[in-house]
This record gives C-alpha cells, sequence and structure tokens, in this order.
C-alpha cells in the first residue's frame, strides 16, 4: 500500500477521451476557459490538448484532452466537480476520465511569466520517499528553434519510453508546436532522480536544450500522487 501524502490535494489534472463529441470537445479549447474562469477558489486553469501516437507527436490526439487546475483547498474541487454545470456536461461527453490529484513539491520556472505553484510547495517526508511522483515540464518555443526541437522528439520519446520506473507518460500543450508540456508519472522520487540526472539519453536533451536555446519561457515541477482514479463517467 503507497503511503498517503500528509497534505490533500490542490493540484489535479483530469484526462478526457472521446469516441464522440471529438468536435465539442476541441471547441473546448477555447470556450471552456471562459465557461470556469470565475469558478469560486480556482486560482490557475489550464485546457491541454494532447499528442498523438505515444504522446509526443507532430499530430494532436483529437479525442484525448486534459485539464489542469490549482485550488484554494480540495473541497473547492470537490464542490466544482460536483456542481459545476458546464463540469458535468464535459464529464457526460466523456467516454473515459482519469483524475489524478497532486501535492507540488518543487517547481521553478515560469508558465506565462508566473510559477502558479510555487506559493503551494509542501516538504516531503520520510514516510513519502517512495510514494508516486508525477512531473510537470512545460516550455514556449523559440519560432527559430522548432525545427531543431521537434527533430529531437523521437529521441526524447524513446528516452522515457525505456526509463525505469516510468508508469505513464503524456505529452500536452495549449497550442500545436509552439507551447508543449509533458505529464509523467514515476513509481518514486528515485526513479525520477536516476531518469534525470544519470540516463545518458535524457542528459543530450537537456545539454541540447541549453546549447541551441529552445525554450522562450520553461517550468519544471514535481508532485507527490496524492490519488488517481479512473472511470467511465458515462456510455455513448
Amino acid at each position: 500500500m503507497k503511503p498517503e501524502p500528509t497534505t490533500p490535494s490542490r493540484v489535479y489534472i483530469d484526462f478526457f477521451q472521446f469516441e464522440s463529441h471529438r468536435y465539442w470537445a476541441f471547441k473546448q479549447m477555447l470556450l471552456g476557459p471562459i465557461a470556469i474562469q470565475k469558478t469560486s477558489g480556482l486560482q490557475f486553469f489550464k485546457f491541454l490538448g494532447t499528442g498523438g501516437g505515444n504522446g509526443f507527436s507532430l499530430r494532436p490526439d483529437f479525442g484525448t484532452y486534459a485539464v489542469l487546475t490549482l485550488w484554494d483547498s480540495p473541497r473547492d474541487y470537490q464542490n466544482f466537480t460536483a456542481n459545476h454545470p458546464y463540469w458535468k456536461t464535459y464529464q457526460k461527453k466523456a467516454a473515459y476520465q482519469r483524475t489524478i490529484g497532486l501535492v507540488p513539491v518543487h517547481s521553478h520556472g515560469k508558465w506565462n511569466g508566473n510559477n502558479p505553484f510555487a506559493n503551494h510547495i509542501k516538504k516531503t517526508t520520510s514516510t513519502l520517499a517512495y510514494a508516486p511522483v508525477a512531473v510537470l515540464t512545460r516550455a514556449t518555443l523559440n519560432w527559430n528553434r522548432l525545427l531543431s526541437f521537434w527533430r529531437s522528439v523521437p529521441h526524447a520519446a524513446r528516452t522515457i519510453e525505456t526509463a525505469k520506473g516510468v508508469l505513464f507518460y503524456k505529452g500536452v500543450g495549449e497550442w500545436p508546436w509552439v507551447q508543449q508540456a509533458t505529464v509523467s508519472i514515476w513509481e518514486n522520487f528515485e526513479a525520477v532522480n536516476t531518469f534525470a540526472y544519470k540516463h545518458r539519453g535524457h542528459a543530450e536533451i537537456v545539454r541540447k536544450t541549453k546549447a541551441q536555446k529552445w525554450y522562450k519561457e520553461d517550468l519544471f515541477s514535481r508532485f507527490v500522487v496524492a490519488s488517481d482514479t479512473q472511470f467511465q463517467p458515462t456510455i455513448q
């Protein structure tokens, strides 16, 4: 049994898959932010598309979307998911939903000029040393480095595919090809650190990132996974 985090989640990422209603789901990249922006207790949110194939692709996955949210308290998220009419509609149209509750433990860099998680960092304890860990990376690419970046994506995908201790990974983003992010889940902090600092392929990518100045802005955040649920909201 995994150890329980000492602090409840205030960050959630909801993945939705659509078998039908795909055009509706695509439109929510624009309409969703308008619908939820004034929700009580909601500090930060992003509606994200995803990459096709294994998640790292120039081709979008028009059947899978993610919604990342940061809340004043877990209760605010619970009230939102239970009562907000827009969220109920989103769930009803989806064929599958996965909700991952996260506790921020480290974050540096910027997302649209700010770090939304920096003021919510919780210290890890020895009881959490082997808890599942989520990693979120996000970057805005420099226009004159797009070709170089995307040429390296297949190698980056193979690198994480073969990494020891990775449980899940998916490429996500606000705008195709320019604003990119990845979400990955790992067995524990040790697995993350081994990949980040000892994996030769990952080290090569980090070196190229700095040498070729791929990013105009970037953010790197780690979280403890407090909850992870999967279900089918409805039968279409």
